[in-house]
């Protein structure tokens, strides 16, 4: 299982084990980051074709990108940590609009994930598609909360969270987008060459 999912696994179940596995595994990816970053550079300083050239920028906007979800993962594990401390929960029906989601942003992953392992055009091109129907459920949710709000279903704390939780995902959307844009293009380069 990837951090991200243990991550959506703690805002429904929190468990401290789990947490720390979630941060011992971004530590790992922020030392694999810089190590693939720094090996990146390196190969940039010499003597290579424009394309190739492209694609180790390309790879060193990727790692980033990889490294930020991996950041995102730990901001929902604090995200379940203050849910657990506070002793809120949310609304059933918040809890189904934030299944929706977590599926959504699971299945985004996935796809990015193996578009990226594999150079997956095909795979590649689904993601901004599911990419704006992540936004979309997002405002929906966050639509959904302010009527709860107005109702008394909900109070403000839980929006903080809410809204911590949402934009989260919502960032972890955008740098999958970021990933298959990227495998694009570098897949147009090599189906050039």
């Amino acid at each position: 299982i990837n951090p991200l999912n243990q991550s959506i696994s703690l805002l429904e179940n929190y468990d401290p084990k789990v947490a720390d596995e979630i941060r011992a595994a971004e530590d790992k990816v922020d030392i694999y980051e810089d190590a693939l970053g720094s090996y990146l550079v390196k190969l940039a300083s010499r003597s290579m074709s424009e394309e190739d050239s492209s694609e180790v920028t390309k790879l060193l906007h990727m790692i980033g990108d990889l490294e930020r979800i991996s950041d995102h993962s730990v901001n929902l594990v604090e995200s379940a940590e203050e849910l657990k401390d506070k002793n809120l929960q949310f609304s059933e029906q918040a809890q189904n609009e934030l299944q929706t989601l977590y599926a959504a942003v699971s299945e985004i992953v996935s796809i990015t994930t193996e578009a990226f392992i594999t150079n997956n055009i095909e795979l590649a091109s689904r993601v901004e598609p599911l990419e704006q129907v992540v936004d979309d459920i997002k405002e929906s949710i966050r639509r959904g909360h302010i009527v709860r709000i107005q109702k008394s279903e909900c109070t403000i704390e839980h929006g903080f969270v809410l809204s911590d939780i949402l934009n989260n995902f919502e960032r972890v959307s955008d740098h999958c987008s970021n990933i298959a844009s990227c495998v694009i293009e570098i897949s147009e380069y090599d189906a050039l060459d």
